[in-house]
């Protein structure tokens, strides 16, 4: 994979104080109409899970993380639902790993699994 390529992860939540508070909420009072699959797999109530940290450290690719907010300020055009994880190049954006796709994920391994699946394998080259 390229050095210039980032893995970018978009939560289904704002950043902000605020924001915070009312996910940590939802979280204790009804995690099952939480609406960040994402985030309800790789954050406890209060902060990132250490088996997720070591996984994203291990990763071969820069990850970025960024709040819905924050995403579509960078990129106002978005039509799709979130969360998401994409490919990010100096150029282009390409959708790794859609809302549904993450809304399946059962638990940590899954999760890990569809990221290593679609986000970090590259296609193989075309035999000669």
């Amino acid at each position: 994979m390229s050095t210039e390529t980032q893995l970018l992860f978009v939560y289904n939540a704002d950043s902000g104080t605020f924001d915070r508070l009312a996910d940590i909420g939802h979280k204790i009072f009804s995690p099952g109409t939480y609406s960040c699959a994402l985030c309800a797999i790789t954050h406890g109530i209060f902060r990132e899970k250490e088996q997720w940290r070591s996984f994203v450290a291990s990763l071969p690719v820069e990850c970025i993380f960024l709040h819905r907010d924050e995403f579509l300020l960078q990129h106002p055009g978005f039509q799709g639902q979130l969360p998401g994880v994409f490919l990010h190049t100096a150029n282009r954006l390409t959708p790794c790993l859609c809302a549904e796709r993450l809304k399946s994920c059962r638990d940590m391994r899954d999760l890990q699994q569809l990221i290593c699946t679609h986000c970090i394998n590259e296609p193989e080259e075309p035999s000669r």
